[in-house]
């Protein structure tokens, strides 16, 4: 009863400010739920709201040992959670870092866009037909310099023969992932991420694992082609998606680079607007 007064009493005293209040909590609960939905961190996560509902358990069953070991167990649960969640937390931070700054690395000249796929689709389409195998990363917002330093760096102008000699098999480059940045080849042979989904069909290898891995890390788009059919996949945000057309890849590809150059302000223009606004005052 008690219980049932502080909620109404609570109830009464809300304002404007405690339903804005309200929403934003919702809301950033809901987007840290949208980060770690079908990942090992929802397991965990149940697990950690099972202690927090066995304490007020414990102790009204006078479970006291037990109750002591699962308070002292949330004393250092805040360092363990921030060890066991750190690649949700970092791919959260990189979310919001995305969501608020425009990198250079986005391509914005449509006409370069075009020839860029353009290229890219021809030397895929060649790969496909003699089945060799291919990873080709084209880097997005998210930076990818460690990844490219891992690698043979080139910084050569994007062309289906190019990237078809790459991957030629039995040559020093073929057996690692081409970085493209803006309208150049940035690196070859570089080592990327494996994904450690359990999520993962166990038919698919180590070069289509590398691509969800790096999808998992950043906006990158990667395209795989299969050495063993000649299946083209791409992979974006974590989800591989498989037997793309030519027509299909080139389609999506120019729809999710354009939309992403369209979708924010680039942050300087922001700040620009900000001092304008403030001049004006």
């Amino acid at each position: 009863m008690e219980i049932i007064n502080e909620i109404f009493s609570a109830i009464k005293s809300m304002n404007v400010w405690s339903l804005l209040d309200i929403a934003v909590v919702s809301y950033i609960f809901y987007k840290i739920y949208t980060l770690i939905k079908e990942t090992r961190a929802v397991q965990l996560l149940k697990g950690i709201l099972l202690i927090l509902l066995l304490i007020p358990i414990s102790n009204v069953l006078h479970l006291t040992m037990l109750n002591w070991i699962l308070e002292r167990t949330i004393t250092i649960g805040v360092l363990s959670i921030i060890i066991i969640f750190q690649p949700e937390i970092r791919r959260a931070l990189e979310h919001i870092g995305r969501s608020a700054f425009t990198d250079r690395h986005v391509l914005e000249d449509e006409q370069v866009i075009d020839k860029v796929i353009t290229e890219i689709v021809n030397a895929v389409d060649s790969l496909a037909y003699t089945k060799t195998g291919a990873l080709i990363v084209i880097e997005q917002r998210t930076g990818l310099e460690d990844i490219i330093s891992t690698g043979t760096k080139m910084d050569a102008i994007v062309t289906a023969a190019l990237l078809e000699n790459i991957f030629v098999v039995n040559t020093p480059l073929h057996d690692g992932a081409t970085i493209i940045r803006h309208d150049r080849i940035a690196a070859a042979g570089c080592f990327l991420p494996l994904s450690t989904s359990y999520e993962i069909s166990k038919k698919l290898g180590t070069r289509h694992r590398a691509a969800i891995g790096i999808s998992e890390n950043s906006d990158a788009l990667i395209i795989i082609v299969s050495e063993e059919t000649g299946m083209v996949s791409l992979a974006v945000n974590g989800k591989l998606s498989r037997n793309y057309s030519m027509d299909k890849l080139k389609d999506i590809l120019v729809r999710i680079i354009k939309s992403r150059k369209d979708r924010k302000i680039p942050f300087r223009k922001k700040v620009t607007g900000w001092l304008q606004k403030l001049r004006n005052i």
